[in-house]
């Protein structure tokens, strides 16, 4: 078994590197013989991962502690299911993950529909694929055995077993990797001299469905964050959690200008930048994941994966720079310049802007200790203080820009109907913030922040009911008709509507959960009872249970609200025996505006206790934000081009809004 598994390694290696030379032959050639070659090396290269993949996943869920990897991140009582998910858990095993998901994406590419751009983009992609191969066998095999067999394994680490972290490192590498496809598209088409629109549009899925993954990804580390570590949050701006964000960031950017690129073949350099810096970062969250140069609770261990990856990442950015220097006058003739500042063509640019300036914000952060280690010899951290105020205003502009960006029309866009548009919602957002005031909200950031989110909604909301209005005088439906097919008809542009509305629900919950938490650590003896916001918390019980790896503290808080019981809630800490630091469990009391949420700290006696109460407001509306999100990005993704009934009913509308 261990000859087979570096004999798969050693295999994607050698068809890796086949494929680019086969590529570049039969390019050169015009050789469809070749071509076709290539795509069978891409197929074995597949077959390589799959076979290794498929190796490890055995080991690691029949214990085969000869394995290095094996015994360093599994143990016999763990469950199935963490055991699988060991895969990712460690270097070797998420470096083989993420080569079998890009050969999955690049034999997806090899084996559709045929175009000029598929023979250098499966270059670009086996060159990656030949770098992860490379990696693995010389650098984190994850067939390397060690010289005794252990009786166990190490187990895995407490905080990863836990649902979010089974999904939340598969979604975030279905993004990551996912991004590599317009990449090499973006590539191909400066090799081929190509600078229309036709690489968008082949990879309009691709980069949608990659910014999904990563959206759900971040989403679900928020959660597992929330429940899991015990802090009271859901985002620290932790290095890892920033190097997700990051390319989350430059891909909304993305997917914004490549519309202005399709519709008027502006931005072209502006949809190159974006689209290889957004590659650029996605390496450089693998750098820092596997560097050891910065601390995380979320880092690999300290290794020189980093350096390599360092490399690879300057050498292909360097390339990519390259290509769009030496193509840059073709990319000049190609491109029409945004002309009128009043338009939707420049609030897109301004949209790019601000995402542009949020992703350096979050980088310089992210990189300042370095920074300061190398220029002042001391190494200055950044924190949440930090990221909060630098990235408040950023999020306020960027709110303002999608409450205004619907009702501005294209090349040039007259002030007064703007005015006129808008002031319905405006107002509404001007009275809710009074309403904010007089209602003892405190802070005016919260206040402007909380009601820019509502005028956004407000105008979001205003352009469906139009649209609907619109299309029943055309077509004489009813509003669930005119609704339901005004959706089917344009569903990129209404899922981007929807996406919009769950960024302005979740906002809500971040401004609202950041601004105004109550927190209280109270020691307790058994009986005793504290009260924070409108929770009375009584402590009833101390209990412990002895399992198998593992020693369970857990106790019993009452809960009433209001007046009224409800149910006790379980605060945990858990001991493993194979583990040094204890795993804590959180006990959560969700409403629909706000969190009740409780810790063990601590305990001296089973009479005497200390716990972290925290009341959390509108947290829920963070992750229902989230869905609303994921649910219109699928409904973007199920749509194609615009249907002539719907360019009907936006005359009709734009019509109606001119009176």
């Amino acid at each position: 078994m261990y000859i087979v598994g570096n004999l798969s390694l050693i295999l994607g290696i050698v068809l890796s590197a086949y494929t680019i030379a086969a590529t570049v032959k039969g390019i050169r050639s015009q050789s469809l013989q070749w071509l076709g070659s290539a795509r069978g090396g891409i197929f074995g290269v597949f077959l390589a991962s799959l076979s290794a993949s498929g190796l490890l996943l055995y080991f690691l869920a029949t214990g085969q502690y000869e394995y290095t990897y094996v015994a360093s991140y599994t143990n016999e009582s763990l469950p199935l299911i963490y055991k699988l998910s060991a895969f990712w858990a460690g270097n070797a095993g998420s470096l083989l993950f993420w080569t079998l998901l890009l050969s999955i994406y690049t034999g997806i590419i090899a084996f559709s529909k045929k175009s000029s751009y598929t023979p250098y983009v499966l270059a670009v992609l086996a060159m990656n694929l030949l770098f992860f191969f490379v990696v693995l066998l010389a650098l984190a095999n994850p067939f390397e055995q060690s010289d005794t067999i252990p009786a166990d394994g190490n187990g895995l680490n407490p905080m990863l077993q836990n649902p979010g972290m089974v999904v939340h490192p598969v979604t975030l590498y279905l993004g990551y990797v996912g991004l590599a496809i317009p990449f090499a598209f973006a590539m191909a088409s400066l090799m081929i001299r190509r600078m229309d629109s036709a690489w968008l549009r082949l990879t309009r899925k691709w980069t949608l469905a990659s910014w999904m993954f990563l959206t759900a990804g971040n989403l679900i580390g928020a959660w597992w964050a929330y429940v899991e570590l015990g802090w009271g949050g859901y985002w620290a701006w932790d290095p890892v959690e920033n190097a997700s964000f990051m390319p989350w960031l430059t891909v909304s950017a993305l997917l914004h200008s490549v519309m202005i690129q399709e519709r008027k073949n502006m931005l072209i350099k502006w949809n190159l930048f974006l689209v290889i810096l957004t590659y650029g970062l996605t390496l450089f969250g693998t750098f820092l994941v596997r560097s050891g140069i910065l601390t995380s609770v979320h880092a690999f261990a300290d290794s020189s994966l980093g350096t390599y990856f360092f490399i690879f990442m300057s050498f292909m950015v360097l390339f990519a720079a390259y290509m769009v220097v030496s193509r840059n006058r073709l990319i000049n003739n190609k491109s029409v310049p945004v002309t009128s500042y009043f338009s939707k063509e420049n609030s897109f640019l301004l949209n790019n802007y601000i995402l542009l300036g949020a992703a350096f914000a979050v980088f310089w952060g992210t990189i300042f200790p370095l920074v300061s280690e190398t220029f002042l010899g001391q190494k200055i951290n950044t924190g949440a203080p930090y990221f909060n105020k630098v990235m408040s205003p950023i999020l306020l502009a960027l709110i303002l820009l999608m409450a205004v960006c619907p009702v501005i029309p294209w090349e040039k866009a007259s002030l007064s109907r703007f005015l006129k548009q808008i002031h319905l919602p405006l107002g509404l957002s001007v009275l809710f913030a009074g309403f904010l005031a007089a209602s003892g909200v405190n802070g005016l950031f919260p206040v402007i922040g909380i009601s820019a989110c509502m005028f956004m909604l407000a105008t979001h909301a205003m352009e469906i009911v139009r649209a609907v209005r619109a299309r029943r005088r055309a077509t004489s439906e009813n509003v669930a008709a005119a609704l339901l097919k005004l959706f089917s008809k344009n569903r990129r542009r209404y899922g981007g509507y929807i996406v919009h509305i769950g960024v302005g629900v979740l906002a809500v919950g971040i401004i609202s959960s950041q601004a105004y938490p109550l927190e209280l650590i109270k020691t307790l003896n058994k009986g005793e009872s504290f009260t924070i916001g409108s929770y009375e918390l009584t402590f009833n019980s101390f209990n412990k249970v002895k399992k198998t790896d593992r020693d369970v503290i857990f106790t019993e808080i009452g809960v009433v609200y209001k007046g009224k019981r409800l149910d006790p809630v379980h605060p945990e800490k858990i001991y493993y025996d194979n583990w040094a630091e204890p795993s804590t469990e959180v006990a959560v009391k969700s409403r629909w505006n706000e969190d009740l949420y409780v810790v063990l700290s601590s305990w001296e006696t089973k009479n005497k206790i200390t716990v972290l109460a925290r009341v959390n407001p509108f947290i829920s509306w963070i992750w229902t934000g989230g869905y609303i999100m994921l649910a219109g990005i699928l409904i973007a993704l199920s749509g194609g081009r615009r249907a002539a009934g719907t360019v009907i009913v936006q005359h009709v509308t734009n019509r109606e809004a001119a009176r």
